[in-house]
């Protein structure tokens, strides 16, 4: 009798261990193919020089109002800061120095933010890595980060227009003349950087 009783608390037990588990890895999953907004890589070699954007890729889900103003309930408001993509702050990788509009930006990685608007979008590349979005969990509390504080470039770029739809947020190098441009593709909205040695 002992030993059936037992033996019934350990199954319980290990039932119970394995029910807690599954539910932990479940909260915890962060492997990028099962991401709602799975991470996409985007990379071009312009001479000696690697550049690469690291971001995860929301997609439009019968969203209507994307980039919009704050009091349309736009998904990213004009004016306001948004990370690029969804998930951890986007990642831009230079390994040479490289002209941003008429800015140098010295090799190295940095965070990538935007702040859109209806006819040109202020980037910003900034030097704090490791963001969650615009902000850091300390103690399971988000903390905002002042991004403008550590910026490290900052350059406008006009708002473009495309002729298909792009329903997954994309970011993608375009090869040009002595460089490249980097192109922020959503819905019909074409945002391009140049970026040249």
């Amino acid at each position: 009798m002992q030993n059936t009783t037992r033996l019934i608390a350990v199954a319980l037990a290990m039932t119970a261990m394995a029910v807690g588990a599954a539910g932990l890895a479940m909260a915890q999953d962060l492997h990028p193919s099962r991401r709602p907004s799975p991470m996409g890589m985007a990379r071009i070699t312009v001479d000696d020089t690697y550049m690469r954007v690291v971001y995860s890729r929301p997609y439009k889900r019968g969203r209507d109002n994307i980039f919009g103003t704050e009091a349309s309930d736009a998904l990213v408001p004009y004016g306001k800061i948004w990370r690029t993509g969804a998930n951890e702050a986007t990642e831009l990788t230079v390994t040479g120095d490289v002209m941003v509009g008429d800015q140098k930006l010295a090799a190295g990685t940095y965070s990538l933010f935007t702040v859109p608007g209806p006819e040109s979008w202020t980037v910003h590349i900034n030097s704090a890595l490791g963001l969650s979005g615009t902000g850091r969990f300390v103690d399971g509390k988000f903390t905002p980060v002042d991004i403008p504080a550590s910026d490290v470039v900052v350059a406008t770029a006009a708002v473009g227009t495309l002729e298909e739809e792009v329903e997954q947020f994309t970011i993608a190098w375009k090869a040009a003349d002595g460089g490249a441009d980097m192109c922020l593709q959503w819905i019909t909205t074409e945002v391009c950087v140049p970026f040249r040695k």
